[in-house]
């Protein structure tokens, strides 16, 4: 169990301590682009006030925490510039004090904070990619391993390819976030759980019709990062994929409300489309995980052949969706928007993001938390499966 965390020093020196109840192994890590040091320790019981990390003190900008897998949590520490870990220690207790873990960091120039890193993580190192197709198959391979490293490993539905003996379609249900990874926030309620929430809701009811086979990249508070949420649906064979999200509003944009589907594209249908890809994408950083170089026009245009086909299913179902969903909740006043979302980009499998409403908007927030909304929305979602699946059938003809 955590008890309590203090951050003390200044720009120079910053020291980070936590209070346990047991002495623990951890792993201390620095990532680059953004600053970032990560804390791995074995799964704890995080019993802070509301509002933990929020505010930092010294080399320390702001930091989070939680589950990050079955078994081990996490603590990402964002930075003001770049540091080094001078030293990291736990403490018996003694004196009356409990256990403690302690992170000292010492403020360094770029070039020392890259030397720090291991040579997979430094950012002139990485591979680029060529030209070549060959080239640009042995350097996503040197990405996926690079990003392992940091990251946590994916969900057990990651390695299990799909029944050949279940002919039914695969349906992967997304919910955003998890673990570290909170979202966006209202008060005490956070995106993760009302998001991990509606996706159990929405699994259950799809699932009593037998149809369909469902796939969660979820089921409990656990960061999973961007790229394995996409590996999950490649490798299940996923006939649709369907990431639930909430939305916030900074203060200082004003107010929106409403629900909104999102497709993927290479450009943002408008501004908010952009902001809220931009924001989105930037969860594998929030999560701790080891970012990569993407793919350049290379890659982008060899992805763009498969996606063709793809992208119009994926805005077939985001019709559809819309048209159900706006009998039951309110809906943003323009529904239907496209942007970069890393999430969508599986070129073989239709794809869709759902932002359920803003929880910066008090009549969205009230939806959120309800059970009678969420039924009902799960409803209208559920059937617009129904009559994607229905048309598709309809559209490829009986089998031979």
């Amino acid at each position: 169990m955590v008890s309590d965390v203090r951050l003390a020093g200044d720009g120079k020196q910053t020291r980070f301590i936590l209070d346990l109840d047991k002495t623990i192994s951890f792993r201390a890590f620095p990532l680059a682009d953004p600053y970032r040091v990560v804390l791995d320790i074995p799964q704890v019981s995080f019993q802070l006030p509301a509002g933990a990390g929020a505010a930092g003190r010294g080399l320390i900008k702001a930091f989070r925490y939680g589950l990050v897998m079955p078994g081990g949590s996490r603590i990402v520490f964002d930075l003001n510039g770049p540091a080094r870990i001078a030293n990291s220690y736990v403490l018996e207790a003694a004196n009356g004090q409990p256990p403690r873990l302690v992170l000292e960091l010492e403020e360094v120039d770029r070039t020392s904070f890259v030397q720090s890193l291991s040579p997979d993580d430094r950012p002139e190192l990485r591979p680029a990619i060529a030209t070549a197709k060959d080239t640009l198959v042995t350097d996503t391979v040197a990405t996926i391993e690079a990003e392992a490293d940091a990251a946590p490993k994916p969900a057990a539905a990651l390695d299990k390819p799909a029944t050949p003996a279940d002919l039914r379609p695969v349906i992967v249900i997304d919910p955003g976030h998890g673990g570290v990874d909170n979202g966006t926030q209202s008060g005490n309620e956070y995106e993760k759980t009302l998001v991990l929430g509606f996706g159990l809701a929405l699994r259950d009811r799809i699932e009593k019709s037998g149809k369909y086979r469902i796939v969660m990249t979820r089921t409990d508070d656990t960061f999973i990062p961007l790229n394995d949420r996409v590996k999950i649906a490649r490798n299940q064979s996923a006939a649709l994929f369907v990431s639930i999200h909430a939305d916030a509003l900074p203060r200082r944009e004003g107010d929106a409300q409403g629900a909104t589907i999102y497709t993927l594209s290479d450009r943002a249908s408008d501004a908010e489309a952009e902001r809220l890809a931009e924001a989105e994408n930037k969860a594998d950083a929030i999560g701790g995980v080891n970012l990569t170089e993407e793919p350049t026009d290379v890659a982008d245009i060899l992805i763009d052949l498969a996606q063709r086909e793809t992208r119009t299913f994926s805005n077939r179902f985001a019709r559809l969706l819309m048209g159900d969903m706006k009998t039951t909740t309110r809906m943003h006043k323009h529904p239907l928007k496209s942007a970069g979302f890393r999430v969508l980009k599986a070129p073989d499998v239709p794809s869709v993001l759902i932002e359920l409403g803003y929880v910066s908007n008090k009549d969205d927030l009230e939806h959120l938390v309800s059970e009678n909304w969420r039924s009902r929305t799960v409803g209208s979602v559920a059937h617009a499966i129904d009559a994607f699946f229905a048309k598709r059938l309809a559209i490829a003809g009986p089998a031979n």
